[in-house]
């Protein structure tokens, strides 16, 4: 099958969508498919040989955060030359209702179309405001995901319809395998966190809290950092002698972002809201790490109803605290986490998510009685 995939965002700086995508098309071709994946980048950039760059995106503010996005007639022409030379089975389009490339393929699509909704917005001024373009949208749309229950209730109470719910996917060989850092998690316990954690929802603020209280009662914690922003961002608030407790790894690649996840005795999701699913937490569970994690629909779900990681209240320090403290006193406790969380997270493996994707596809060609994409926007030419 050719398969076209549509990334939304930047493949210039990393996100939960981009890691999606590109593990998507990994385990496509790993299965035998041919991929190609449309993405805003720089021509220059170090892209993997399946994506192709679509030129330099713009970062707007969506969803409380930063998304890197590309509109516009330059971009709608490189779509087009995209999707004329793919001449692909079925289009792929993640987060179609945004401004960005997905939604630009969708107009411009003249054949089959399935697009994957990942976020958890419940309401939306812009969706609403939105509708007629939106409903143009919507028509051309073969087949919807949702990655999880909240992204579905959001498509089908702004847009109609129902989706098939199939979550993200992760590489679970790669993470249980991965060796951890040098001298980590050492003897004193070891926490981790990985994220921006500039942005108020990802709720960092709890575990800087947490840590600073419970370093002062034990000499050797530590906790380790990976993610983008500043330096000195992060020691703000940290009292100089905890410092060199604290390691920031800054921005890692997948494979030491697997690394880093083995390192730690307990990783920490504290986030207080926005999230449709938790890609982070499934990685996590995938390298053995126990993990504590805020009570949030979406990530308790994930997690079994906190049979594969420890909740606790959203936004609350205090019992975050108490609870990372249970954690770093009852290995027992961590390991009957990390066992639940290795049997629970097979159901995440890319091999197996693929392939109910890949189930999606056949439904979509079905629907458009087998139609394929065709040069330069001519009538689709029947499929084989």
């Amino acid at each position: 099958m050719r398969i076209g995939i549509v990334s939304p965002y930047s493949f210039d700086v990393p996100g939960g969508v981009q890691n999606h995508i590109v593990d998507l098309a990994e385990a496509l071709i790993g299965l035998g498919h041919e991929v190609s994946v449309l993405a805003p980048a720089d021509e220059d950039a170090a892209l993997p040989p399946y994506v192709v760059p679509a030129g330099r995106a713009l970062p707007l503010p969506y969803n409380g955060s930063v998304a890197r996005i590309a509109f516009g007639p330059v971009s709608t022409a490189r779509v087009r030359r995209w999707l004329a030379r793919g001449r692909f089975d079925v289009l792929h389009v993640h987060e179609p209702m945004t401004l960005s490339l997905s939604m630009l393929a969708v107009l411009s699509a003249r054949g089959p179309v399935v697009a994957t909704f990942h976020t958890a917005m419940i309401r939306s001024r812009a969706l609403s405001a939105a509708q007629g373009l939106l409903q143009l949208v919507v028509e051309k749309i073969t087949a919807r995901i949702a990655v999880s229950e909240l992204a579905r209730k959001v498509q089908v109470e702004h847009l109609g319809g129902g989706a098939v719910e199939i979550p993200n996917g992760v590489a679970v060989a790669k993470f249980a395998t991965a060796e951890p850092l040098p001298g980590w998690p050492g003897e004193g316990g070891a926490l981790g966190f990985l994220g921006r954690f500039t942005e108020p929802r990802k709720g960092f603020e709890l575990l800087r809290t947490a840590f600073v209280t419970l370093a002062r009662e034990r000499p050797g914690l530590r906790l380790l950092v990976a993610g983008p922003g500043d330096r000195d961002e992060l020691y703000d608030g940290i009292p100089a002698d905890l410092r060199p407790r604290l390691e920031f790894l800054g921005l890692v690649s997948e494979a030491d972002k697997a690394r880093m996840l083995r390192s730690v005795d307990v990783y920490v999701a504290p986030n207080t809201g926005g999230e449709s699913f938790g890609m982070i937490l499934t990685e996590a569970m995938a390298a053995g790490a126990a993990i504590a994690a805020s009570d949030l629909d979406a990530f308790r779900r994930v997690l079994d109803g906190g049979r594969a990681g420890a909740l606790f209240p959203t936004g609350d320090a205090a019992a975050l605290t108490t609870l990372l403290a249970e954690l770093l006193d009852d290995p027992d406790r961590r390991s009957e986490l990390a066992q639940c969380s290795r049997t629970v997270v097979t159901a995440f493996d890319w091999p197996v998510v693929a392939k109910r994707v890949l189930e999606v596809y056949t439904t979509a060609i079905e629907a458009t009685d087998g139609r394929v994409f065709d040069d330069e926007w001519a009538e689709p030419r029947p499929g084989t």
